[in-house]
């Protein structure tokens, strides 16, 4: 392991988040000893990238990311060299993700990191998505864990069968947002027993969603020039610019690194605001207003309003490191770009892949990208509709909703009682 901040090199103890002894915020990142990587077989799943995964054991059930060149929507757009990274469900291309988004490959990545001795409930805080995979995962698992997940976003919380006893959802009410229910997540993590994820911090988070770049680059062979996503908190495009720097590392892939093109879904937008203003801190964002807007957008998994953008090795870093920008789209411009998605490519794409198509869509019009630059386009979520229309769904219920600003004394309290 190694500080990002500092440089200084120190092993790793299993479960680390913070630099030992290092006072200033900074993310750390794993290094691995085999620094050209060997892709597995399919029969891997997401594991065929285990070379650079920061595991102590495999699962079972996962699925990696698929890349294909575009035909469709390449020819739409004038570009002869888009590729696109799909995480989700499409079998018929290959990748067979159950709760249709890139997140398995963060929840793959990090149970597979938890040691069988760590005998704690793991705790993450999510929109919707995350909590999606990672309950299935430790469901399948039998891993214990306590999801955070904002009331409104609960219908997210599908699965094509019943969720196993040991994972357990808790909830900030109706009018909350992902910062209530990370505050939560807090709380409950400081509880004995309890353990917190961890998010961008987690290096199995960030080494398992960089297996999209993985993808992409040892699929095409070599580095793209742009790389385009739409971001909530921006952990998948800090872990495509470590992966870069490890293909770099490699040799055999090239020596460039790509354009980080990150888009928000428009009128939430506070990462692109800071990186307008040229500033690592994030501006001040008023909490209703920012509630309220989080309300508007069609893409609620793009609403984290304290992202990993500030911190040392975060996506500032990451952004004025590679160069890139932070594009915007409405929902109106997500809606159609998932409809030209779903004629000219053949599946359905989530909200937020649906609002990174959208600023590629602009960027090709507008010249931003050329013709002939090689582009890798990061559908993060899709094949959702597919998906429900072929099995049947269950939804998992909350144990316990709580206020917006609960007391500490009550989350633990209550929380404490869940898995005994």
């Amino acid at each position: 392991m190694k500080s990002i901040k500092t440089g200084k090199i120190f092993n790793d103890t299993g479960w680390l988040l913070d630099a030992p002894g290092e006072v200033e915020p900074t993310l750390i990142r794993a290094m691995y000893e085999k620094k050209q990587i060997e892709v597995k077989d399919d029969s891997w799943g997401l594991y065929k990238f285990a070379d650079w995964l920061p595991i102590s054991k495999t699962l079972a059930g996962s699925s990696a990311p698929v890349t294909y060149k575009s035909e469709g929507l390449a020819k739409e757009l004038g570009l002869k060299n888009l590729w696109i990274t799909f995480s989700g469900y499409w079998p018929e291309k290959g990748v067979n993700m159950q709760t249709c988004s890139f997140k398995e490959t963060e929840a793959y990545s990090v149970c597979g990191r938890m040691n069988n001795d760590m005998n704690k409930v793991l705790v993450v805080a999510s929109a919707g998505n995350t909590s999606r995979a990672f309950a299935k995962v430790c469901s399948d698992n039998h891993i214990p864990l306590l999801i955070c997940v904002p009331e409104d976003n609960i219908s997210a919380l599908w699965f094509d069968k019943p969720i196993n006893d040991c994972v357990k959802l808790i909830c900030s009410r109706s009018g909350s947002d992902y910062f209530d229910a990370i505050h939560l997540s807090n709380i409950v993590a400081a509880t004995p027993g309890f353990v917190a994820e961890g998010g961008a911090k987690n290096v199995a988070r960030r080494d398992g969603m960089a297996t999209t770049m993985l993808s992409a680059t040892t699929t095409i062979g070599r580095i793209p020039d742009y790389y385009f996503q739409a971001i909530g908190s921006g952990t998948g495009a800090i872990a495509a610019w470590e992966a870069n720097l490890r293909l770099i590392e490699d040799g055999r892939f090239g020596s460039h690194k790509m354009k980080l093109m990150v888009s928000q879904n428009l009128p939430f937008k506070p990462i692109h605001d800071a990186w307008k203003a040229d500033s690592r801190a994030m501006l001040p964002f008023d909490d209703h207003e920012a509630r309220t807007q989080v309300e508007e957008i069609v893409a609620k998994v793009l609403s984290n309003r304290k992202p990993p953008y500030p911190i040392i090795g975060g996506l500032y870093d990451a952004m004025k490191d590679a160069g890139g920008d932070v594009l915007l789209a409405t929902n109106q411009e997500a809606a159609e770009a998932a409809k030209l998605f779903l004629e000219t490519e053949g599946n359905d794409i989530h909200p937020a892949s649906a609002v990174a198509t959208a600023t590629l869509i602009a960027a090709a019009k507008n010249g931003t990208v050329k013709a002939d630059d090689l582009i890798m386009l990061n559908i993060t979520g899709g094949g959702e509709e597919k998906f429900k229309k072929e099995n049947e769904l269950f939804y998992l219920k909350p144990e316990i909703v709580f206020d917006i600003h609960p007391s500490e004394e009550e989350v633990k309290e209550k929380v404490s009682k869940l898995f005994q």
